[in-house]
């Protein structure tokens, strides 16, 4: 019955009209400015949910968050929808076949940056608080949507900052509408490290090699063995496990063979080498960058103590983030499964996801957290799109498990 009331209130040519606004509002990262992106959304609350109580908080140039509070019928729990205002940059050079911020529908399909990454996405979570609204009677506590004005560059100035200065940005309950499946409801994410891995040796000539130190060897052994990390065992708890193995089918169908196996174990990319200057002269420093991910089950300190040690080699960690993850029997995580499920008609898998969002930061809060929105089509690239069914059925399944939760 719920179901029903939910989807009436939720209206396709809304969600349109709303990404539409939001892509028109460029918030490309770099730079980094989503005052536009954010007053569009304060002007798109004001029309859809003016119940709502909306504050802007900016503690940098440029940096808009935004925080919507809805009260229901009671006291209660409070649920926090979380978006990102910023996107990858436009870069009007790729091969775009429509405008990048005209939001052209074609076919069924939303194009423009940042329709996928993610202004689809907290397009769904104002839907989904307006049907909140609209069925204040049936629920108790607090319905919230804290918008983050900086997530593309790791998040300090956007979720982080409302998490440490606007207790509304906390909850009972987080969902977060970034890119995904609708079919794939995601309760964890690995966590990283980022090395600048340095080498330096002692330049000589290329013909009189005992008279240098090659800098590229001593690197060459360096990254060799951060290599033989991937090796390193991991505890995860079965639970993860378990969750991991079941969602395979469905997954990997959308998210590639081997997603499975990365989700459980270390992964090493070495993204970045430089060094030397001729072919024939012995290099005197080198430097690569590595990108390594850790699954539920290895800590970032277990990594580190695991990085070599070597002569004329320094390695120094750029950024840390510990794997973080909601307990797949939360009550949230089967809430939301249960609510994909019926939005659906067949089952959504419940799984890890690969890459990092704003979900960690509520997660290392001790905030219950998920990831559930639309599929990413051309994210980062040219012609970026959502499709327009998928945005319905993320909304649907936002709303429905906000309201099932708060009226428990």
């Amino acid at each position: 019955m719920m179901l029903a009331a939910i989807r009436a209130a939720i209206d396709d040519a809304e969600l349109i009209d709303w990404t539409r606004r939001l892509v028109a509002a460029a918030s490309p990262n770099p730079p980094g400015d989503v005052i536009a992106a954010a007053d569009a959304a304060c002007a798109i609350l004001a029309e859809a949910v003016p119940a709502a109580r909306v504050t802007l908080h900016e503690p940098a140039p440029g940096i808009r968050n935004l925080v919507a509070v809805l009260a229901g019928a009671a006291p209660g729990r409070r649920v926090v929808f979380n978006g990102h205002l910023d996107t990858f940059p436009v870069n009007e050079a790729l091969p775009w076949t429509v405008p990048p911020l005209a939001g052209v529908l074609r076919e069924g399909r939303l194009y423009g940056r940042g329709t996928a990454d993610m202004k689809g996405g907290i397009a769904c979570s104002i839907a989904a608080l307006a049907a909140l609204a609209r069925h204040r009677g049936a629920w108790r506590g607090e319905a919230v949507l804290a918008l983050a004005g900086d997530e593309e560059s790791m998040g300090p100035l956007g979720t982080k900052w409302l998490l440490d200065h606007v207790p509304e940005a906390r909850g009972d309950a987080v969902i977060i509408g970034d890119a995904g499946s609708p079919r794939v409801l995601r309760f964890g994410e690995k966590g990283f490290l980022w090395l600048e891995v340095e080498a330096r040796g002692r330049a000589a000539h290329g013909a009189h090699v005992h008279l240098g130190e090659n800098a590229l060897d001593r690197l060459s052994e360096a990254l060799d063995a951060i290599r033989a990390l991937r090796r390193l065992p991991v505890a995860a708890p079965p639970a993860v496990a378990a969750a991991i193995a079941a969602a395979q089918p469905i997954s990997e169908a959308l998210s590639g063979p081997g997603e499975a196996a990365v989700l459980g174990q270390v992964t090493v990319n070495i993204g970045r080498i430089a060094g030397g200057t001729s072919t024939n002269l012995v290099p005197a420093e080198a430097r690569a960058g590595v990108d390594i991910r850790l699954p539920v089950g290895v800590t970032c300190a277990a990594v580190e103590a695991a990085l070599p040690r070597l002569p004329g080699v320094t390695i120094r960690v750029l950024r840390r983030f510990e794997p973080n993850h909601t307990a797949p029997d939360h009550e949230l995580v089967r809430i939301a499964a249960a609510a994909a499920g019926r939005v659906l008609g067949s089952a959504c898998a419940v799984n890890m996801r690969v890459g990092g969002s704003d979900s960690r930061w509520f997660r290392m809060a001790g905030l219950p957290t998920i990831v559930y929105g639309p599929t990413p089509f051309g994210m980062g690239g040219p012609d970026e799109y959502v499709r327009i069914e998928e945005l319905r059925q993320v909304a649907e399944v936002h709303a429905l498990t906000a309201l099932e939760f708060l009226a428990a």
